[in-house]
């Protein structure tokens, strides 16, 4: 009963096991596990548990999956799938007294759709933006007035919006949208521009049929690209139009949607209030997505089928991505964490 309980209070940060709490450098956030942290069919996670490596395990009763830590100062987690994971366990690890995590840098790395109009599969874009894709009025698309592009209105609009000039002074909430630290992104992306991901040949023929869009057909690459995060899973031509049309509507024109993911809205909102009580530095969150799979089928194919298919190799590209493009922007923060303690990289 006593260890049970222990372990509990240690988890909630209330322990007294160390005068002072465990200084954090770099959170490293995942989102989703197949089975196993370590040992079997990677998800997010387990890349960077295995190869980092973060060696440490950490009891997190209020998380998901325990939490996973190594000697330089790199504290990983997975939150579990969803913008409600994710919202509730990044908000968990803010609230545990265990961590210092005033000068920690976040690094929320992993798969995505992406739009073929602006990547390959196993690209990697950083985001300068996270746009909500949930916060939104739906009409059926069988039901939507004649002219209008898809059935998806914005809080407080009376119809489908493409400019600023659309959106009503209605009721609307204020964790649609989220800009990043731009000079950060811009860092972070210098960092890890010419990091080349491996070619898998089941990802290579499957993206040859988007032939009509060049930046579907190049090899994978990293770049800057933005994120529209609903734990809605959507998929289609029709949908993806929104999607770029959203991007740029909540971004005030200066976005590009690239990937779709399903947290880090969430993420995002945990970050912010965490950042009001001085838990957390939200000038100091990277958001980096790789295309797992295309958010519109390829020619031929339904999005029905497209919705529902197994990723091209089960995403595997992707994972390799995530963690090695963003590991190297994790170990530039770590290796010259004496100036970026106190510094952001610019």
């Amino acid at each position: 009963m006593f260890r049970v309980l222990f372990v509990l209070m240690l988890a909630m940060g209330m322990a007294s096991v160390s005068a002072e709490p465990i200084p954090v450098k770099v959170v490293v956030v995942s989102m989703f596990e197949h089975g196993e942290i370590t040992g079997d069919r990677p998800g997010e996670f387990q890349f960077w548990a295995e190869r980092m490596p973060l060696d440490k395990s950490l009891p997190f009763p209020a998380g998901e999956y325990d939490l996973r830590m190594n000697d330089d100062g790199v504290l990983g987690m997975c939150t579990g799938g969803g913008i409600p994971n994710a919202t509730a366990s990044i908000m968990a690890l803010g609230m545990d007294g265990r961590f210092d995590l005033s000068n920690a840098y976040w690094v929320i790395a992993g798969i995505a759709g992406g739009d073929p109009e602006d990547l390959s599969l196993g690209s990697a874009a950083w985001a300068k933006w996270v746009i909500d894709g949930d916060l939104l009025f739906e009409i059926d698309a069988r039901e939507i007035p004649e002219g209008w592009p898809y059935g998806i209105v914005p809080l407080g609009g009376h119809k489908p919006a493409k400019t600023e000039a659309d959106l009503s002074t209605g009721w609307t909430v204020d964790t649609i949208k989220f800009q990043l630290n731009e000079p950060l992104v811009e860092w972070a992306y210098q960092q890890s521009k010419e990091v080349k991901v491996p070619v898998i040949d089941e990802v290579a023929a499957f993206r040859k049929q988007f032939s009509d869009q060049p930046n579907a057909m190049k090899e994978p690459f990293v770049t800057i690209g933005d994120t529209l995060s609903a734990s809605t899973y959507w998929h289609g031509h029709y949908l993806n139009e929104w999607a770029n049309d959203w991007v740029r509507l909540y971004s005030g024109q200066s976005g590009n949607f690239m990937t779709s993911n399903m947290e880090d809205s969430g993420t995002l909102t945990a970050l912010h209030r965490l950042d009001r009580i001085g838990r957390v530095d939200a000038d100091r969150v990277l958001v980096l997505r790789t295309a797992s799979n295309f958010t519109v089928p390829p020619p031929g194919r339904s999005a029905a089928w497209s919705a529902t298919a197994e990723y091209p190799d089960r995403g595997l590209a992707a994972l390799e991505a995530a963690y090695q493009v963003g590991s190297v922007v994790v170990n530039a923060l770590v290796k010259n964490w004496e100036r970026y303690e106190n510094e952001l990289p610019r």
